[in-house]
């Protein structure tokens, strides 16, 4: 019995490196990556939704509470903090400001290149997330805002981006 539950616990524990392992082997690259090929019409407007969002401002909203370097407060109002993002003490945490396209789509160092991003399969496998309502409430539940109520269905119309048409320039 000892020797099944210590096999038991031996794979759990591999499996749980595994995949922090491959989280951790992509890197943040900031919203002007995304920017670069998720602006304009033709693009959805992708990046200007995003511009123009509360997602954009997160990290100002927690300064003007007072909780700037609240680390509980960084891990949803920045992109990848703690994890190689956002950093209230580097020279570049702007970069990482807000909540980014990577906060919600993963580090995209990998993925970002166009010859990747028009393959979806190989853009989930270089580390892409299609988020769904679970990523969502990661950060909007009761643990941090007991008065917010979090209606995913409604809140999704806010932040929905269709996927950026092809064109020559991204089909090259």
């Amino acid at each position: 019995m000892k020797r099944i539950i210590s096999v038991v616990i031996l794979c759990l524990a591999v499996s749980l490196s595994a995949a922090s392992l491959s989280f951790a082997q992509h890197s943040y690259t900031g919203i002007k990556s995304c920017k670069m090929c998720h602006k304009g019409e033709k693009k959805g407007m992708i990046y200007e939704k995003w511009a123009s969002s509360k997602h954009a401002q997160a990290t100002e909203i927690i300064k003007a509470e007072g909780e700037g370097e609240n680390e509980l407060c960084l891990k949803c109002h920045s992109t990848g903090y703690g994890a190689g993002g956002y950093d209230p003490s580097a020279e570049n945490r702007e970069k990482f400001a807000g909540v980014g396209c990577e906060a919600c789509h993963g580090p995209g160092k990998d993925y970002k290149e166009s010859s990747i991003m028009k393959d979806h399969d190989a853009a989930i496998a270089a580390g892409l997330i299609v988020p769904d309502e679970k990523t969502c409430i990661g950060c909007h539940n009761d643990s941090y805002h007991e008065d917010s109520e979090f209606d995913y269905a409604e809140r999704w119309l806010l932040i929905e981006h269709k996927v950026p048409e092809k064109t020559e320039e991204s089909t090259e």
